[in-house]
């Protein structure tokens, strides 16, 4: 991500605590969210279960995130109605929620349509990553070595 988020698209797969579910009670995707948000990334959510409504109140109360605290803090923050959605011209894409559907995307079309590089980081390790390396994807992952960086291994 060349060391800045600043003006960059990510897009954020998956919001609630946990799959199958759109309880975002203390979800560790909304500090992620927030962070990229005070960096003044373009963030694009998706989550097949979880409303905007939703995300912004446990924002508010967990994280004293909101327009009032933050005015325009809202609109650096888009729901997306699809994975494809969310990823379209993104620079990186962070999986955050293990929902099955995110194993079964099409990762070639989503490159395609990506900024270069294109970034995933694999925050529930559910991908298979040697995959995303032939498509062309820079990789990064949970409790993951860096194969770039630890090639003797």
């Amino acid at each position: 991500m060349f060391n800045t988020v600043t003006g960059k698209k990510i897009a954020i797969l998956g919001f609630a605590f946990k799959k199958d579910t759109g309880d975002v009670r203390e979800t560790p995707s909304m500090f992620v969210v927030r962070d990229l948000v005070m960096e003044q990334a373009k963030v694009h959510v998706y989550d097949p279960q979880v409303k905007r409504e939703d995300m912004w109140v446990e924002m508010n109360y967990t994280c004293n995130l909101s327009e009032e605290t933050h005015p325009g803090v809202e609109a650096a923050v888009t729901t997306s109605t699809s994975a494809y959605d969310a990823c379209d011209g993104a620079h990186a894409l962070a999986v955050l929620t293990e929902w099955d559907e995110f194993k079964e995307l099409d990762y070639q079309k989503i490159y395609q349509k990506m900024a270069k590089p294109a970034f995933v980081f694999d925050g529930r390790n559910i991908l298979d990553h040697e995959a995303l390396r032939k498509i062309g994807f820079e990789v990064h992952a949970i409790g993951k070595p860096d194969p770039n960086k630890f090639s003797d291994l």
